[in-house]
C-alpha cells in the first residue's frame, strides 16, 4: 500500500509550526497566490493562514484566489483553513468570506502549533 503524504500551506510573514514539520511556506501575499496557483489540483489536508503580512501585506489576495476558485465552480481541495491571525476583525472576516464558499474554516488563533521562531522550518 502507497504511503501518504499531507501537504500543508502555511501563510506567514514570521511564524512557523514549532514542531518542525513539513509544509510549503509562503511569507507574502504574493507568494501565497503564487503558491496556491501551482497546487490548484492538488489536494491541501491544510492551509494556515495569517492576516497581517508585515508592512502594508494582507492575506486578501490569497482569500480572493480561493474565492474566485469557488466562484467559478473549481474550488480548492482543501481539508481545513485554520486561520491564526492575532487580529480579531481580520479574522472573522476571513472566516465569514471562507466559509460563504464552502471551505471548511478553523478559527486557531493563538494556536501552539504556530510560533516566532528564531529560525524558520524547513520549507518543501
Amino acid at each position: 500500500m502507497p504511503s501518504y503524504e499531507s501537504r500543508i500551506v502555511l501563510v506567514d510573514d514570521l511564524r512557523s509550526f514549532v514542531d518542525g514539520r513539513s509544509a510549503d511556506v509562503a511569507r507574502t501575499s504574493t507568494a501565497g497566490v503564487e503558491l496556491l496557483e501551482r497546487c490548484h489540483d492538488q489536494r491541501l489536508d491544510e492551509l494556515w493562514l495569517d492576516h497581517d503580512l508585515g508592512a502594508d501585506d494582507t492575506i486578501w489576495p490569497v482569500v480572493e484566489v480561493l474565492e474566485r476558485a469557488a466562484f467559478d465552480g473549481r474550488p480548492f481541495d482543501v481539508g481545513v483553513i485554520n486561520i491564526h491571525s492575532a487580529n480579531p476583525s481580520g479574522t472573522a472576516k476571513m472566516a465569514q468570506a471562507l466559509r460563504r464558499w464552502g471551505y471548511r474554516v478553523n478559527v486557531a488563533s493563538n494556536s501552539p502549533d504556530v510560533a516566532y521562531l528564531d529560525t524558520p522550518t524547513t520549507t518543501r
